[in-house]
């Protein structure tokens, strides 16, 4: 079903599009026919901003919640973004992160989006997220926390694999998890093959499996990459973003 937008919206996003970089899609015959579930790197800004403006096909990207409230937006946006930034400039952002807090609004209550909750309406995000699975379409997360997996992510979040099993309690089907790496330095969108849910498993042990999978084939995709810094998922500053160089997992 086509949603609808509001003008401010449609302005917004085609001034973004003029100005936000042309990332190019590449692997884009792996994706399945019907639902998958793909996870990416979330390469600051990057990863949803290029997945809501060049990803193919209908989707819904997963939005933390308090970016779709306005009197949440401040706090949560220098929190998770700006925070680290080296103290004598933390002033701006602060005010920074108010003045965006309207745009945020327009832009991930109008964008195909679905609200991540940290409460119980958890609950409301999975049931969203399954039925958009059953009608067909993709659904994209972007899953790392701070804590260093290796030098291309960091660890995922488990949560988002339970729609799997949600998916397969109301359909008894399997949905795929498709890797994504996202390279601004590239401008590339890289799709990875996928892995598929094993509803016989315990749910912990599928959790599990199923992150290191992913993370070891978005690790996999950017090593095979030409040379190039990976933007990470904290804002940190530019001269300290790791390359794509194989090195060890940090343990």
């Amino acid at each position: 079903m086509e949603k609808k937008t509001s003008f401010a919206y449609k302005i917004i996003r085609f001034i973004v599009l003029l100005f936000f970089p042309n990332m190019k899609v590449v692997g884009e015959e792996k994706l399945p026919d019907g639902p998958y579930i793909l996870a990416g790197n979330h390469s600051q800004m990057y990863g949803p901003l290029a997945c809501e403006l060049r990803f193919p096909g209908r989707h819904y990207i997963w939005c933390i919640s308090s970016m779709m409230v306005f009197k949440e937006v401040p706090d949560y946006a220098f929190g998770d973004f700006w925070s680290k930034k080296p103290v004598p400039a933390r002033w701006f952002f602060r005010i920074f992160s108010y003045l965006i807090a309207p745009l945020a609004v327009c832009i991930f209550n109008n964008a195909y989006t679905i609200p991540v909750y940290k409460d119980k309406r958890i609950f409301e995000t999975m049931e969203l997220s399954v039925n958009a699975l059953i009608d067909g379409a993709g659904v994209i997360v972007f899953p790392e926390d701070y804590d260093e997996h290796n030098n291309i992510v960091h660890d995922f979040q488990k949560g988002f694999v339970s729609l799997a099993k949600r998916y397969y309690a109301k359909t008894g089907k399997t949905v795929p998890f498709v890797p994504l790496y996202v390279c601004p330095g590239l401008k590339k969108l890289v799709i990875g093959d996928p892995v598929y849910y094993d509803p016989t498993a315990p749910v912990a042990k599928e959790q599990e499996r199923i992150c290191n999978i992913l993370m070891d084939r978005i690790s996999e995709l950017a090593y095979e990459l030409p040379y190039h810094k990976v933007v990470p998922y904290p804002n940190i500053p530019k001269k300290d973003y790791p390359d794509n160089k194989r090195k060890e997992a940090i343990s």
